[in-house]
């Protein structure tokens, strides 16, 4: 008899999980504080929010040996960073990265931190972007 009480709510269980995981079939765009594979990346940047800001958190040299397009750039490395990620619109959907994931996980953090409702982190950065043969423009 406990076999049969426990199928039913396995039965629940994975329905939820499997319900949640498909968005409901709504078509809504996933937000919040999330890291995004390279392939969600790119889907993201194909079909972008019409206010989706592209922010690179690297230094200048590494912006203009080649970065994704559209993007602007937030030096992480400044002592004002925070203060200019302060300065944005926390409702705005934005998509980070950096070069491999550090600058833009420790980013997302303060983003979250200071507020902000909708932002992607590139999982890997530019280096598992251009790994994965996605374009990088130069300035």
């Amino acid at each position: 008899m406990t076999r049969l009480v426990r199928r039913p709510a396995i039965v629940i269980a994975l329905f939820a999980v499997l319900t949640a995981s498909c968005g409901g079939g709504d078509g809504a765009r996933e937000t919040g504080i999330r890291m995004l594979s390279t392939a969600d990346s790119a889907a993201l940047l194909e079909d972008p929010p019409a206010d989706l800001t592209i922010l690179d958190v690297r230094t200048l040299d590494e912006f203009n040996e080649g970065h994704l397009a559209g993007a602007e750039r937030i030096d992480f490395s400044r002592a004002d960073f925070a203060t200019q990620l302060a300065s944005l619109e926390r409702d705005t959907p934005y998509l980070i990265y950096c070069r491999s994931g550090n600058r833009s996980g420790q980013a997302r953090a303060i983003m979250e931190d200071l507020g902000f409702s909708d932002v992607a982190d590139l999982d890997g950065g530019v280096l598992a972007w251009a790994d994965a043969g996605y374009e990088l423009v130069m300035p």
